[in-house]
């Protein structure tokens, strides 16, 4: 029978790519740690997918009554037996954006848990154009909503406010990998791409709330920020 358990971190070390094995805390490790967490939550917005209502009661249980919206605006997802009539929402497309940046997340972690000077042996890629594709991505959400020049309390629908949490974590992560990156060098793309999708995250979560009509709760404006 083949088990799930090995047995083989019971002394406190892991394996990662090309055999060695490291301390469990080590912050290769903790790295991968919190891509793995960002990879999870993620995983909870694509499973849950509603967006809210400007009715809380409505929302409750995170789904919403399907007529509240056109066919163009909802995807339609099992609700489980006897629930056809309701119908979880997410704006059109944004499944396939968080399933490809879980794609993406997965060869991130190999990345990462591959020594430098292994890493050529590492089969697994990132695209080329990753970090140009989210750029682009958020350039033509803020076309819509208009810049983000303040500092936002993390809530709102219940899809905004898990945005955010995925944005929290995203920012931890980016923080151990430049400690890693400071002890073995990581790839310049993954960098940049953790960074711009902590951005991404932010920006579908202020996407989400000005398509819902929920207004967002500011704290200030970002002093770093060209506020002409």
């Amino acid at each position: 029978m083949n088990r799930i358990y090995t047995r083989t971190g019971d002394g406190g070390t892991t394996g990662i790519h090309g055999g060695t094995r490291v301390p469990k805390d080590d912050i290769r490790i903790e790295a991968n740690g919190c891509l793995d967490e960002l990879n999870c939550i993620i995983g909870v917005i694509r499973s849950m997918g509603c967006p809210g209502t400007t009715d809380p009661r409505a929302a409750a249980d995170g789904f919403l009554p399907s007529e509240h919206f056109s066919a163009s605006e909802v995807k339609t997802r099992s609700c489980g037996a006897g629930d056809g009539e309701r119908r979880p929402v997410m704006p059109e497309g944004w499944d396939e954006v968080l399933h490809g940046i879980q794609r993406n997340l997965m060869i991130v972690m190999s990345l990462v848990a591959t020594p430098a000077a292994e890493r050529e042996k590492n089969p697994n890629v990132l695209p080329d154009n990753l970090v140009a594709e989210i750029e682009a991505r958020m350039d033509a959400m803020t076309e819509t909503i208009g810049p983000g020049l303040h500092f936002l309390l993390p809530g709102g629908t219940p899809l905004a406010a898990r945005l955010q949490l995925a944005r929290a974590v995203c920012r931890r992560a980016e923080r151990r990998l430049w400690t890693l990156h400071r002890q073995d060098p990581l790839p310049d793309n993954i960098l940049q791409y953790i960074n711009r999708l902590s951005d991404l995250l932010f920006v579908m979560a202020r996407c989400e709330l000005a398509s819902q009509q929920w207004p967002e709760e500011r704290w200030q404006a970002f002093a770093y920020k060209n506020q002409k």
